[in-house]
């Protein structure tokens, strides 16, 4: 089990820039406005010899109701709860405000170890307030540079102590578990990758709260809550997954502000990184532009693509209403025909089973790979039930097929002038895969080639062979 550090603080003390240093990149979003984050974002974190794990959470601000700034200082809360040990954070620039006080009380209460640090400390103008900070009574403050690295040795000093402790404790337990137990645990294959995206308030952290059941990631009625991509694993029916909630993508005219620019970019990124994508539409208004734009960038990815319709349980005529999306779908997508279509309720949980099992079954068809002998023989019969066009009277022989690469399935067909192999082919082709070899919704790749562009030596010059080459000179130099 890992020391899990919870950076706390106000807003705009520094604690996503502390946390993408200790973890080594850039996983949370920095800006200069206040309020950044808002979720909980863990990271695995490296301090010289020391390995653990570090949580970022959402600035600390004086509000007890349902209100956004109230639902994140609630998670931030609850993550003091879950960690090994805090790392309060003050600004050393701006002073101990009367809200830091307030929450150093809280954080002294809280029965968790705290360490006090004051960020922004570098050079002379934040020595005042490193010396103020003494009077929260939390010890003795660390002086930190998060933005120039400066006091991290001094943070490692003081986390090794609280790491073995926590190292020893977990030791103990561990002698208490059955050992075939963690036989059965290292067998555990590695957890699918799976990005869930939409536009705003579709319902994207409430389906994952529901999936892993705990309110992890803020939700609430307001639009673009998200903005980080926050990835959390979860052991969902027996298959390990790491789902990436990722913020909402409105069209590209209206994002104008940076920080919503940066989150979007976020979520690109987590497309990129993902083996499955989730598409999570609304039900009362499906298949909008901005929903068939995301849908086609899963696919374009080249990413395994599911899509899940969200509130059904708010619509009343269902039969209807699924028929209609079924034909939407396949007139408006036709790049990922017969991918799953699920209908869901991220608030009750109904549709999560079918959810799991069209995720489970996207990944293996993903990876799913087909002899060489079986696509010669399918070939064969493809081009004997349609042959290829016949430009300038010569007609394209299809030679050769093979399947090059997985995740997604990728094939390339050996072939006379593939040049002129007009795009409806390649789709009749790509149709047959398709239904032949059970692969729906899957993005699937077709390569043409000339066997010259297989020819090692297409564009080598002739040479004579060296002893050739000698009598030739000899015979050139008599004749001079």
């Amino acid at each position: 089990m890992s020391f899990v550090l919870a950076i706390v603080g106000r807003p705009n003390v520094g604690k996503s820039t502390l946390f993408n240093r200790l973890v080594g990149k850039k996983l949370a979003l920095v800006d200069d406005q206040p309020g950044v984050t808002r979720d909980l974002r863990e990271g695995a974190a490296r301090l010289g010899d020391l390995r653990f794990t570090v949580m970022d959470t959402a600035g600390l601000e004086d509000a007890n109701d349902d209100s956004l700034p109230g639902r994140m200082r609630r998670l931030t809360e609850r993550a003091v709860g879950l960690a090994d040990a805090c790392l309060f954070l003050v600004d050393a620039r701006t002073g101990i405000t009367p809200t830091d006080e307030v929450f150093a009380d809280i954080l002294r209460r809280s029965g968790t170890p705290v360490i006090l640090a004051a960020n922004k400390a570098e050079g002379r103008a934040g020595e005042a307030g490193v010396i103020e900070a003494f009077g929260l009574g939390l010890g003795d403050p660390l002086a930190l540079s998060a933005e120039h690295g400066e006091g991290m040795a001094e943070l490692a000093v003081v986390l090794s102590p609280l790491i073995e402790a926590a190292e020893a404790k977990a030791e103990e337990a561990i002698t208490d578990i059955d050992i075939e137990d963690g036989e059965e645990a290292a067998e555990r294959t590695k957890p699918l990758q799976i990005a869930v995206i939409g536009r705003p308030n579709a319902g994207k952290s409430t389906l994952i709260n529901k999936i892993i059941g705990e309110d992890r990631l803020l939700t609430g009625p307001e639009a673009g809550i998200t903005r980080d991509s926050i990835a959390v694993t979860v052991d969902w029916d027996g298959t390990p997954m790491r789902i990436f909630d990722t913020a909402g993508m409105r069209k590209k005219a209206k994002v104008q502000e940076k920080l919503e620019k940066l989150s979007v970019s976020d979520g690109l990124r987590a497309v990129k990184f993902a083996e499955i994508v989730v598409v999570l539409l609304d039900a009362a208004i499906p298949f909008e532009q901005q929903d068939l734009r995301i849908a086609d960038l899963a696919e374009r990815e080249g990413r395994a693509v599911v899509v899940a319709v969200n509130k059904w349980d708010l619509e009343e005529h269902k039969q209807e209403k699924l028929r209609d999306m079924r034909e939407a779908f396949e007139r408006l997508l036709p790049q990922l025909r017969g991918a799953p279509l699920v209908t869901v309720s991220a608030k009750t949980g109904r549709g999560l089973d079918r959810l799991q099992q069209a995720i489970v079954r996207a990944y293996d068809v993903w990876n799913r790979r087909v002899p060489t002998a079986t696509l010669n023989r399918w070939l064969a019969g493809m081009v004997e039930a349609h042959p290829p066009p016949a430009p300038s009277g010569r007609r394209i022989k299809l030679r050769y097929m093979t399947q090059a690469k997985t995740r997604p399935p990728g094939f390339v067909v050996m072939c006379s002038m593939p040049e002129k192999l007009p795009e409806s082919y390649s789709r009749y082709l790509v149709n047959g895969l398709r239904e032949d070899f059970d692969m729906p919704g899957t993005p699937i790749r077709l390569h043409m080639r000339s066997q010259a562009d297989a020819n090692p030596y297409k564009d080598r010059k002739k040479s004579i062979p060296s002893r050739l080459a000698k009598h030739v000179r000899k015979g050139a130099t008599k004749k001079s």
